[in-house]
Order: structure tokens, then sequence, then C-alpha cells
């Protein structure tokens, strides 16, 4: 497991990375939301967790911390909209509209 710092446009961000047999498990975070690897689960969230105002997103096929903050967004909870957050758009810019909130 690594665990570091990262800065978007001097925005202080945690990146997380666990190795796992034949993948890896890829988060980017602060104290609003995260985003993540295919691994998450937003309709888990959206259902099942309504009550708590998680601000979250998936992106797919990414390998790296690199290619999480290029992709885009390919699904976001219910609460990550009240952001500006929606499908399609570029984690980069997601991360940004969570920053210093």
């Amino acid at each position: 497991m690594e665990m570091k710092p990262i800065f978007i446009k001097n925005h202080p961000f945690t990146a997380i990375s666990v190795k796992l047999p034949h993948t890896n498990l890829l988060v980017i975070t602060n104290e609003v939301g995260y985003v993540m690897c295919g691994a998450l689960d937003v309709d888990l969230l959206n259902d099942l967790l309504t009550d708590r105002p998680i601000v979250a997103g998936r992106a797919i096929g990414v390998k790296t911390i690199e290619d999480l903050q290029q992709a885009k967004l390919d699904k976001v909870t219910n609460h990550s909209k009240n952001y500006g957050w929606k499908e399609g758009m570029i984690i980069e810019e997601a991360l940004l509209k969570i920053a210093n909130k």
C-alpha cells in the first residue's frame, strides 16, 4: 500500500494505491470526498447509504493514480452533484470543485 500527498493546482489531496492480485485499488481523496477506480460501488452508496452525504465518483480502466487524475468520471453519487460533479467530467476538474470546501 502506498499513501502520498498530491497537489492539483496547489490544492492538497491524498493518493492511495493498494496493489491487489491482478489489479490495483486507487483512491484520491480530501476531507470532502473522493474518486476511485472501478471498484467503487456507486449504486450501493446511492441506494443504501442515502442518509450519508457521500461525495464520490469512479473511473473505469485506470491503472495508476496519474491515470485516475486524467480519467473521466464514469459514475457519481447523488450528493456529488451538489458540487457540480457529473458523468464524463475530467476527474481533476471534479476534485478542484471540492478543494478548500
